[in-house]
């Protein structure tokens, strides 16, 4: 899995983990601080919402225009520093009023604009350390690895939002409100951390950082015709169009899956059903995951011993915590959003493996074949909180019906993120390799902002969640996520014949 890789892919990856590890930390608690702190409904909330994450997205599209001229590495620099003032602005404690909501807007745009420079730029560097013909053929693994290292950060983001604000309040007193700061000022934190990796390790990627436009197609081996050119990009337009509705469906778990979280899961937990809300409990897992693979693949008899002794010491960990797991937890809404990177981080590695295999038996998917797939995935995961929300209030009916509503156990929610993921690893990963293997050389930044143009027209449409919350039927809103990805699937299969060609 690791084996072969080029150095500077761990560097990038690394560099990626502590800027996503602030952004998630921001966005696991984002929602329910508009509602709060400024007293917005559900559909206002969700419309600054999927307008913030319209924006994270989209402006990739102008860092890699940018990026095509003046370089990958610069941009990517300017915005780590762009984004840190953001977080630090939004940090800062200014209270609900307008005043208070037009800065947190500027913070937002300060935010927006830095991670356009930074996101997809360092996702470039990672594609180009690839067209090295000895690294080639671990194109789709280096990116899956690379995605792994996002979830890591992403992972361990809800507790600490979680922790944080709970220390904010019992050690220093201040409000729930107020105590939403402390989990965004923790961004600013992991940028320090960013930026200090990217430039410890600057020299194992320097090579792929680019400078000005015309050194960037000088180091391409070869100049596609025009005809290809156009095929190229029509087909990663097709695929754009398609993962607009997948965005649009995944990202609900910042906004309605939160509120389902919020307003329908039970509150709280008892004995070994606490457990999964223990984000140690789940590296452990992760650790006897990984552990596992290393010692049926390990070459060596000490590195399968390594192997083994994780393993059995992950599993008396976890044994002593269950023994442990005797007494009542509060539940809260945002540590639900551990879970998705806690699944992509432990089924990477399985990924790999069955993708492995079928290509030594020369029956791998093609990645279009592979997105296809993971909308039908993400189809089946709104399935399940369709089944959930059988007998439930409509939200409006329990706000007002408050302790005596109706609440389902917290795991229906655990296995839709559960089943959620399956589809994302088929479709991310897969996808932004897609985009740097087939993107013409002389458009590489724009075509991986182009990926993330359609993410950004996915997360804006993320706020029909907000608007169908309230006085509909859960099961309405669940089934229009359904439909949408199930059309979705069948556009990207009648397409086939005509990525494939180009992949």
């Amino acid at each position: 899995m690791f084996e072969g890789q080029p150095k500077g892919l761990y560097a990038l990856a690394l560099a990626n983990t502590g800027e996503r590890f602030g952004y998630y930390t921001m966005i696991a608690v984002f929602a329910l601080f508009l509602r709060a702190n400024f007293g917005l409904d559900p559909d206002t909330a969700g419309t600054i919402y999927s307008s913030f994450l319209g924006l994270v997205y989209f402006l990739p599209f102008i860092g890699g225009i940018l990026a095509d001229r003046y370089g990958f590495g610069r941009m990517v620099t300017i915005g780590i520093l762009v984004m840190f003032f953001g977080y630090l602005f939004l940090s800062v404690p200014l209270g609900g009023d307008s005043v208070a909501m037009v800065c947190m807007m500027a913070a937002l745009l300060f935010i927006s604009f830095g991670t356009g420079l930074f996101k997809g730029n360092l996702q470039v560097m990672v594609g180009n350390l690839y067209d090295d013909p000895k690294y080639a053929d671990k194109r789709d693994a280096a990116f899956s690895i690379f995605y792994m290292a996002i979830n890591i950060g992403a992972l361990f983001a809800p507790t600490a939002a979680v922790k944080i604000m709970e220390w904010a309040q019992n050690s220093l007193d201040y409000s729930v409100n107020d105590s939403y700061h402390f989990a965004f000022a923790v961004a600013c934190a992991s940028l320090i951390f960013s930026i200090a990796i990217y430039y410890i390790f600057r020299g194992t990627f320097r090579h792929v950082e680019g400078g000005t436009r015309k050194v960037a197609v000088a180091a391409d081996q070869a100049e596609l015709s025009p005809a290809d050119t156009k095929a190229r990009i029509v087909a990663l337009c097709l695929v754009f169009a398609v993962v607009i509705f997948f965005w649009m469906a995944f990202h609900q778990n910042g906004l309605t899956l939160t509120y389902f979280a919020n307003e329908f899961s039970e509150k709280t937990a008892s004995g070994a059903n606490c457990m999964p809300f223990d984000v140690i409990n789940l590296v452990l897992v992760i650790f006897i995951v990984y552990a596992l693979f290393q010692l049926f693949q390990g070459k060596t008899m000490k590195s399968k011993a390594i192997s083994g002794g994780i393993i059995v010491a992950a599993s008396l960990a976890l044994y002593y915590k269950y023994t442990q797991a005797t007494g009542t937890i509060d539940v809260s809404a945002p540590i639900f959003q551990q879970f998705n990177p806690f699944y992509v981080v432990a089924l990477t590695p399985v990924s790999m493996a069955i993708f492995s295999s079928l290509a030594k038996k020369g029956k791998e998917p093609s990645a279009p074949r592979k997105i296809a797939y993971g909308m039908l995935v993400a189809a089946v995961a709104f399935c399940l909180m369709l089944a959930a929300s059988q007998g439930l209030n409509t939200p409006d009916a329990q706000a007002e019906a408050g302790d005596a509503g109706t609440f389902v156990s917290p795991y229906w929610l655990i296995y839709t993120y559960l089943v959620l993921t399956f589809g994302e690893l088929l479709l991310s990963p897969m996808g932004i390799s897609f985009v740097s293997k087939v993107a013409p050389p002389k458009f590489k930044g724009m075509m991986m902002g182009g990926w993330f143009v359609a993410t950004a027209v996915g997360n804006l449409f993320v706020s029909v969640g907000g608007f169908l919350w309230g006085g509909l039927p859960l099961w309405v809103v669940w089934t229009v996520f359904i439909v949408l990805c199930l059309l979705s699937a069948v556009f990207m299969f009648s397409m086939m014949k005509r990525l494939e060609k180009v992949a």
